[in-house]
């Protein structure tokens, strides 16, 4: 053992048979005991970690990847997270307001969630108000083919914009909606589409399609038109960037309501301007 010295006793220098009459204490053989056993369940440890290590590394061999988008910046897409998958979705948007999601993979192609805003959270804005939460559902019924996009029907509650005089949002949420997406043409570069209805009272048929390109895993680069076949309800522009900190981490930046300069139709006259708001949003599993 390396700067460690035992002792050895000269041949010279003392009866051969002294050693022969020294006893070990009790005390000093139990300790020995005691730390056989350390070693060993230090070893023990060592060896189940090693091979848990072996394990999760196979696992996760070609599981470092960008997952599919499930939304672009507001508009839905055909993908849905894995069986017992998590993703938790924080976006800061305008007067310091916070909207939070959570969605779970419960099944191998359904997806279940809740999403709630809190108006004023940051900055020195008041009074701080949390608004009811909202459910989300996705069910993911085909998978796609050579001519024919993958295909997924949902349900999204959360709107923007709450008026607190009415007591709604004045960007209605998606509602019952069907998503479909494919790549076209080249590699990485996706298109996005479907159908919604947010109003079941008017019975109103939405429209909207996007895209997005990954690039290299690093960056994605985000395009939607929303909330079209409507002038009472006014059609929205979004563009942004997903930045993909790690294959689980993304932060998005993003515009919301370009072009627009003007007024909700409400009581109060609620600023209708383009919007910048920050995502981040992390995936996982259980």
């Amino acid at each position: 053992m390396s700067g460690v010295r035992f002792f050895q006793p000269a041949a010279c220098s003392l009866p051969t048979d002294i050693f022969s009459k020294i006893t070990i204490s009790p005390v000093f053989q139990k300790g020995r005991f005691e730390m056989k056993k350390v070693t060993l369940c230090l070893l023990a440890l060592t060896v189940v970690l090693m091979a848990d290590s072996s394990v999760m590394a196979e696992k996760n061999k070609n599981g470092d990847m960008v997952l599919p988008d499930t939304e672009l910046i507001d508009a839905p897409t055909a993908g849905i997270l894995d069986y017992y998958g998590f993703m938790v979705k924080t976006r800061f948007y305008s007067g310091g307001g916070v909207l939070g999601f959570l969605n779970f993979g419960v099944q191998e192609r359904l997806n279940l969630g809740a999403s709630m805003t809190v108006d004023s959270l940051v900055g020195s804005g008041s009074p701080v108000k949390m608004r009811k939460p909202e459910i989300r559902v996705k069910f993911r019924f085909y998978d796609g083919g050579y001519y024919i996009p993958a295909l997924a029907v949902g349900y999204e509650g959360q709107g923007y914009y709450y008026d607190p005089a009415d007591k709604k949002y004045l960007e209605k949420g998606r509602g019952l909606y069907l998503a479909g997406s494919k790549e076209i043409g080249v590699p990485n570069l996706m298109a996005h589409g479907g159908f919604n209805v947010s109003d079941f009272d008017k019975n109103y048929l939405f429209g909207f399609i996007g895209a997005s390109y990954t690039l290299e895993d690093k960056v994605a680069f985000l395009l939607e038109y929303d909330n079209l076949f409507h002038s009472a309800e006014p059609s929205r522009l979004n563009a942004g960037t997903r930045i993909y900190i790690t294959p689980y981490f993304q932060l998005d930046l993003a515009v919301r309501e370009i072009g627009q300069n003007g007024h909700f139709d409400n009581a109060l006259q609620t600023s209708r301007k383009p919007e910048r708001i920050v995502q981040m949003r992390y995936n996982t599993n259980f």
